[in-house]
This record gives C-alpha cells, sequence and structure tokens, in this order.
C-alpha cells in the first residue's frame, strides 16, 4: 500500500494517550478560609468538585485573595502566579 494511504489525513487525528484531569479554576477556590490544603480529595468532600475524573488541574480564570496551599497534579502558569500572589503556595504532586 503506497504511504500517502497509510498516513492519516488532515482532520480527526486521536490522541493516544491523552491525558484526563479534573479541572477547577482559581474563581472555584476563592471562597475557601485562609491556610486551608486544597487537593482533589478535600474538593471533593467539600462539595466543591463533584467527579473525580483524574488527576487535579489548577486553571488560572479568576481572582483569588485568600492564601491557600494548593496541591495538584497539575497548575497552569497564571494560576502558579495568582496562587502566589495571594500568599499561598503551591506543589506538583503526582
Amino acid at each position: 500500500m503506497p504511504l500517502y494511504r497509510r498516513v492519516p489525513k488532515l482532520k480527526h487525528f486521536p490522541l493516544v494517550n491523552q491525558k484526563e484531569y479534573t479541572i477547577i479554576n482559581v474563581k472555584g477556590l476563592a471562597d475557601l478560609p485562609a491556610d486551608t490544603e486544597v487537593s482533589l480529595e478535600s474538593l471533593l468532600e467539600a462539595g466543591i468538585l463533584t467527579t473525580n475524573d483524574g488527576p487535579l488541574k489548577v486553571l488560572g480564570d479568576g481572582e483569588i485573595s485568600v492564601a491557600l496551599n494548593v496541591k495538584a497534579a497539575a497548575l497552569t502558569q497564571s494560576a502558579k502566579e495568582k496562587i502566589e500572589q495571594a500568599g499561598g503556595t503551591w506543589e506538583v504532586v503526582s
């Protein structure tokens, strides 16, 4: 079979090892009390998240004004900056 027939065409390439994350924005963490440890388990217990779709990923949409200790599998650069500006800490866990 020729090469041009073996190679997938322009659209709809499947991602072979796509990572699935449970995502939350920074604005969803703004209502938590100061110095709270934020992890996937604590967010499920607090009722902020309802399902566990995989490791926790924090996105940077919104503002935060309380210092939190965030432990997540992934954070965006803007989320890291906003957590640090509020006086909190972040840690990447696997």
